[in-house]
C-alpha cells in the first residue's frame, strides 16, 4: 500500500507518533507499506521515525550475511554494499538465524539513475506457491546453514563484529549455532526453521534463506572455481536439510521462481520510506547504474525459541 503524505502542518516526528499504531496494526497484518512525502533530514532523523513507528530501540546488525556500514552514533545501515550489477535475490532478513527483527524499514535518500528499486513479495502467498511435497520436506527436516569465514566472502571479525574468539563462542552457544576453528578459520552449523507460524495472523509462512545460502545460488563458472579452490567443505555458504542430507537444485530453483512470479516492483522516489513485517514480507534489489543510496533500520528482535 502507498501512503501519500501531505502538508499536515505537523513535525515529521509528531506525524509518526499520532500515526504510529494504525501503521503497526496495518503492517501486522498487511505487511508492507510505502510513505511518501513525509519529510526525512537525514539518517539521525530517520532512526528516531523507526524508534518511534517500531516502538523499539533499533537492533545491532550481528551475525551479518552481507557487507553493510554502519552510520556513526547510530543503529542505521546502508543496503547490503554488493556490487551494482548484482541481483540481491527476495529474503526475509536473518531468517538464517534463530533470532530475527520483526520490523525493517528502508529509507531512500539518493535514487539509482538507472533500475535499483526494492522488489517485495508476501512469504504466505510464496508458501502457497511452492509444491506441498517440497513444503512438506523442508517444514518436516528444517534446514542446516553451514558457513566458512574468510576473506572470500565475511570473514569472522566482519559477520559476529568482535575480534575475540570468546566473544564468538559466548554468542554461537547462546544462539544454538555450533562452531569449531578450522585450518581456514571458523566453521559453523546451525539448524532452523523452513515455515513458520506468524505470531500476531497465525498464517503459515515460507521463512528461511536455503535459496540464497545453497551453492546452486552461484553463477556455474563461479560455483565450479570455488568448489576447485577450497572444495564443498570449506565453501563460505552453503545449505542442506536439518539432518544433513543434500537438498535437491532443482527444488530451489523451483522456490526461486517463485519468487520471481511473486515479486512486486515499485520506482524508488527520493525520501520514500517503505515499512516491512519482516516475516510476512521479503525484499531484495535490482541492479542498477549510478550512484544509489538506501539506508535500513530493523526492530523489535522476535524468536521462536
Amino acid at each position: 500500500m502507498l501512503l501519500e503524505v501531505r502538508n499536515t502542518g505537523q513535525s515529521t516526528l509528531d506525524w509518526c507518533g499520532e500515526n504510529k499504531r494504525d501503521i503497526d496494526l496495518f503492517l501486522s497484518t498487511e505487511g508492507a507499506l510505502l510513505i511518501r512525502g513525509l519529510p526525512v533530514k537525514d539518517g539521525t532523523e530517520f532512526e528516531k521515525i523507526l524508534e518511534i513507528l517500531f516502538e523499539d530501540k533499533l537492533s545491532d546488525y550481528v551475525y551479518r550475511s552481507t557487507p553493510r556500514t554502519k552510520l556513526k552514533n547510530s543503529h542505521i545501515y546502508t543496503a547490503s554494499e554488493y556490487h551494482p550489477s548484482e541481483v540481491i535475490p527476495q529474503h526475509n532478513e536473518n531468517a538464517y538465524s534463530n533470532v530475527w527483527p520483526m520490523r525493517i524499514g528502508f529509507l531512500c535518500e539518493v535514487r539509482a539513475v538507472k533500475m535499483g528499486n526494492t522488489p517485495i513479495s508476501d512469504s504466505r502467498i510464496a508458501y502457497q506457491r511452492i509444491p506441498e511435497e517440497i513444503r512438506e520436506e523442508f517444514r518436516r527436516k528444517k534446514i542446516m546453514y553451514v558457513r566458512n569465514y574468510s576473506d572470500i566472502d565475511l570473514p569472522w571479525t566482519e559477520v559476529f563484529q568482535t575480534e575475540s574468539r570468546e566473544e564468538v563462542e559466548k554468542f554461537c552457544t547462546s544462539h544454538h549455532i555450533q562452531f569449531e576453528w578450522t585450518d581456514m578459520g571458523l566453521r559453523t552449523r546451525q539448524v532452523n526453521q523452513a515455515v513458520i507460524s506468524h505470531p500476531v495472523t497465525k498464517e503459515i509462512l515460507w521463512f528461511n534463506q536455503a535459496h540464497l545460502f545453497h551453492v546452486s545460488s552461484l553463477q556455474e563458472e563461479v560455483r565450479n572455481s570455488l568448489i576447485e579452490l577450497v572444495g564443498e567443505e570449506y565453501l563460505p555458504r552453503n545449505t542442506y536439510f536439518g539432518d544433513g542430507t543434500p537438498i535437491s537444485a532443482e527444488a530451489l530453483s523451483i522456490i526461486r521462481e517463485v519468487y520471481e512470479r511473486t515479486k512486486f516492483s515499485f520506482q524508488w522516489q527520493e525520501g520514500d520510506i517503505l515499512l516491512l513485517d519482516n516475516m510476512l514480507f521479503t525484499h531484495g534489489r535490482e541492479p542498477f547504474e549510478g550512484p544509489r543510496r538506501v539506508l535500513v533500520g530493523m526492530g523489535r528482535k522476535y524468536s521462536e525459541k
